[in-house]
């Protein structure tokens, strides 16, 4: 398919007059002087913007399906965000046994083999556990938090790092240092997550190869004026990527602006933690072994704590842009190629060839009128 007329999204800025070529599965080719070939299809978007598919570098679930559950359910996710504008992602796990993480692992693997004819590519796992902290916990099982370490992490990964792409850990954990490392060495991202670091462990971390903040503000050290804990140090230093959840729910209006206005479009990381209950009907679901009520939008454990989220990419970016003021080319790199970037993903959210689709198809007024594929 020739795509034609479209106001697309290239390196950070909006071309317009843009013509881009699809064909199974991946952009081929962009240029405003392509030609159909005989017998191509051309869609004329007629001054649309077009965007490259939403990268979701965290993510446990969506309609009724948890990365937890292994393969199945993964190539459902992979389904189901394809419908939704996602062109890539990353199943992310929750604190469980080493067995019920190595079916998460596998499954994950597993999909990534074989990849579903039509859905979002899955780009390895996000491990969100279990080197945490207790004090820090939010709706991860504490039962199962322990030190890092080379040999729990291969019990959990089936004896390989292979497909595995992020892990959030808390780096005052005993070993954190060497584990740390040995992750980078590995090409493995390292993001620091439901920790109690303060400021000067946040700084130190990045010196070991830390170079993300998981959903910044959320489940760590807060922003103090003389204790600038996790997220005052994350938001000035230049190594670190740092997650937010754009619902407005997780984070105030005020706190969204300072860490979009701080880090720049370049470093922050729009997620949507999404669980089990994203795009299905309100009611009550689970997450990691704990019972959560979705109501009002929000997913909350029977105590109130905060569970996850039930957003999704499309809605983050319209937050982005209609709640939270971000310029339109700043919000869409939030949530394509900025995300890729952070795992050293070459190819997806963006639209160059050999980057996957779908790409997704926007109004003047920012309103996404479906995906294109």
């Amino acid at each position: 398919m020739l795509i034609i007329n479209a106001k697309a999204y290239l390196d950070g800025a909006f071309v317009e007059s843009m013509r881009v070529r699809i064909a199974e599965g991946t952009v081929q080719a962009t240029g405003v002087d392509l030609q159909p070939d005989p017998g191509e299809e051309v869609l004329d978007l007629q001054g649309d913007y077009l965007l490259p598919g939403f990268v979701d570098v965290h993510i446990h679930g969506y309609k009724a399906h948890d990365t937890m559950e292994g393969e199945a359910s993964i190539r459902a996710m992979s389904r189901d965000l394809y419908d939704q504008g996602v062109a890539a992602f990353l199943p992310t796990t929750m604190s469980a046994s080493p067995a019920e993480t190595l079916q998460a692992v596998t499954g994950t693997r597993a999909v990534m083999v074989s990849p579903e004819t039509r859905g979002a590519k899955v780009l390895g796992v996000h491990m969100e556990a279990p080197f945490l902290n207790s004090d820090r916990a939010g709706a991860q099982r504490k039962r199962y938090f322990c030190d890092p370490a080379m040999d729990r992490m291969l019990a959990m990964t089936g004896g390989s790092l292979e497909g595995i792409r992020m892990i959030t850990l808390a780096p005052e954990r005993k070993g954190a240092e060497e584990f740390i490392r040995a992750m980078k060495e590995a090409g493995v991202t390292v993001s620091l997550g439901h920790t109690a670091a303060s400021a000067e462990l946040t700084h130190q971390a990045a010196d070991w190869g830390a170079s993300q903040i998981t959903h910044t503000f959320n489940a760590q050290t807060p922003l103090g004026h003389r204790a600038p804990g996790v997220p005052g140090a994350a938001l000035v230093d230049d190594r670190y990527y740092c997650q937010l959840i754009a619902d407005g729910v997780h984070l105030h209006e005020d706190t969204v602006r300072l860490l979009t206005r701080v880090k720049g479009a370049a470093k922050a990381v729009a997620i949507t933690d999404a669980m089990e209950a994203a795009g299905v009907p309100e009611g009550r679901y689970a997450l990691g072994g704990y019972r959560v009520e979705v109501k009002n939008g929000e997913a909350r454990l029977m105590n109130g704590t905060l569970a996850g989220s039930v957003l999704t990419m499309r809605k983050a970016l319209e937050n982005l842009i209609h709640r939270f003021g971000a310029a339109p080319e700043d919000a869409v790199r939030m949530c394509t190629q900025t995300p890729a970037e952070s795992i050293g993903e070459p190819l997806a959210g963006r639209i160059q060839p050999g980057a996957p689709l779908p790409l997704t198809r926007w109004s003047e007024a920012w309103e996404m009128k479906g995906i294109v594929e």
